[in-house]
This record gives structure tokens, sequence and C-alpha cells, in this order.
């Protein structure tokens, strides 16, 4: 599998296994099977592992513990996330530092490459747990991730980046830095679920500015929750924000249809043929949809006239 550069961690392939599958996020699946398509994964080449203790409520983390025991493999890198949401700024580190304690027992591991703040962030004042304002990260989520650096339980850290654009290229642009962010990198541009607030969600502004600032770009939501699948893999009710995207993407899946492949498939090579983005994050849940992605990583980059026709049929 191909590397592509990776900001302070060198090199990363082109291809990251998310750890949402894993948890069965995105769908049924057995510990079994999860197991057997890490080990896949690691052989394919894929030398990156994106989890969160919040992924099955600690599932995808145990996963690794279980394949592993806390044995990695040479090259290997893992990252984890949580969530600070709108907790007082006095109680941030002990909320990251007991998150991280309880994600390293489960992988058995001692450290994580990266770390990453699991929520959007606005400049406005934050409320609930998926809002994490600009003014918490600047006095106190960047500390305490340096804190833990400085610990050696992690080695960088990172953001989520959805939704509220403004707010994300304010941090990209003028501090704290974070090393690492997560942007949304599919044919629509959509963050589907996960948009909090106002606004489209920009993740290609967001991109570029991560790009002028030496921040790493990993790729997310490749085929938009499933979105930009052939089906929906999980029940969802009528007029859920990936359903109106499923119904959206109709003219997408019938290229791929034209071109004989599954909408996910080409929908991994869109993302993978995407510019500034250092590596695509993986939702699969089995061995079989993680063979399709490394087929796609193989295929890509697409050729420019059939990326522009793509992006043409949902807009």
């Amino acid at each position: 599998m191909r590397q592509r550069p990776f900001g302070k961690l060198g090199t990363a392939s082109a291809l990251t296994l998310g750890g949402g599958g894993l948890g069965q996020v995105w769908g049924t699946t057995t510990r079994e099977e999860c197991v057997a398509t890490v080990r896949e994964a690691v052989e394919a080449g894929i030398d990156v592992l994106d989890l969160a203790a919040s992924y099955g409520n600690g599932e995808s983390e145990r996963v690794i513990g279980e394949t592993f025991d806390g044995a990695l493999p040479a090259g290997v890198r893992v990252v984890t996330k949580c969530r600070v949401g709108a907790t007082p700024p006095e109680q941030v580190y002990d909320l990251l530092s007991t998150s991280l304690t309880g994600s390293l027992e489960r992988m058995k591991l001692d450290r994580v490459d990266v770390m990453f703040l699991h929520n959007a962030v606005t400049l406005g004042e934050a409320t609930g747990e998926r809002l994490t304002s600009v003014a918490t990260v600047t006095e106190a989520v960047a500390p305490a991730f340096h804190r833990l650096v400085a610990e050696g339980r992690i080695g960088h850290w990172g953001l989520t980046g959805i939704s509220q654009a403004d707010a994300l290229i304010h941090l990209l642009t003028n501090g704290p830095r974070p090393d690492y962010i997560q942007c949304i990198a599919n044919l629509m541009d959509s963050a589907g679920g996960l948009v909090e607030g106002s606004g489209p969600a920009r993740p290609r502004d967001i991109i570029a500015a991560a790009n002028a600032n030496g921040v790493a770009v990993m790729g997310i939501r490749a085929v938009q929750a499933g979105a930009l699948t052939d089906a929906i893999d999980r029940p969802l009710p009528e007029g859920h924000t990936e359903m109106a995207d499923y119904a959206r993407a109709a003219p997408f899946r019938a290229i791929a249809a034209e071109l004989g492949q599954s909408a996910a498939y080409l929908a991994h090579c869109y993302a993978l043929s995407m510019e500034g983005i250092s590596t695509v994050v993986l939702g699969v849940k089995n061995r079989q949809e993680l063979r399709e992605c490394v087929a796609a990583e193989a295929a890509a980059p697409l050729d420019a006239e059939l990326m522009a026709r793509i992006a043409a049929c949902v807009r």
C-alpha cells in the first residue's frame, strides 16, 4: 500500500483502519470477524488504527487489545479520542486523563500516537456533549494534551474537524494549532448527522487551512455513514440526515453501476483522489468490506474528468 506524508509521524498508509466498524457503529459484526479484519488490514499494509472510547462503548479498543495483546506490529500507530463537550476548563485534564487510561487498558498499551478531541468546536458558547468552545480548547484542552505528551502517554494531539468551519479555521490559523485534524472527505462534502450549529460544513476550506498551516489531515466519512454505498446497512428512521444524503446520491450510484463498480468502491476511490489528505479512514466492519477498500486504494487516483462528473452529479 502506498505511503503518504503524515505530519510529525513521518508517513502513513493511504488507508487507515477506523474503529467505527470494529465497534459495530456501522452495522452488526462479531468480535472474531473484527480481529480477523484488523490482522488482514495490517497484512495489507495499513499502519494506522483510528479508535475511540465511544465506538461501541470501548469495543473497538477491546478488539485491538485482543488482536495484539499489547504487542503492536512494528510501525503500526494507534489513535484514540475523547469527548470534552462543555466540561468546565478546570476538569478537562482529569477527564482526558481518565478516558485515556481506560483506552490504554482496553488496548493493553502504555501510550497512543495521537489523541483527538472528539467534539466539534464553536466560536460561541458550547452546550451539551457534542460541542466544545474555542475558548475551552485554548484555555484547557490544548494544555491538557501538552501535559499528556510530556507524561509520555500520547505522542501528539488533534481535532475532529466537523462542522463549525470558522472555529476550526481560527484554531488552525491562530492556534493553539493541533498536530492532526480529521476532516470530512466525501464527494458530497457532507458531515451528515455530525453537523452541529448552522451553516455548511465547508470541509475543503478546513482541509486547505490545515495544509497551509502544516497540520496533517485524516479524511473521514468517505461513504458518508453509508449514504454513498449501494444500500444503508442499518435501520434509520425516515427523514434521517443519512437517508436524505442516500437519496441525493442516486445519480452517483448510477455512475458506479455504469462503471460496473459498487458505490462504496467508487466513493473510496474519490476520497483517495482528493487533494490535501494524508490518509483516508475506513469504517469497515469485516474483511469483505476491507478488501474492497484496499482494491480502491490500488486503483486510485481517478482521472480528472471522472472526478468532475462525480462531483457534478450531486451538486
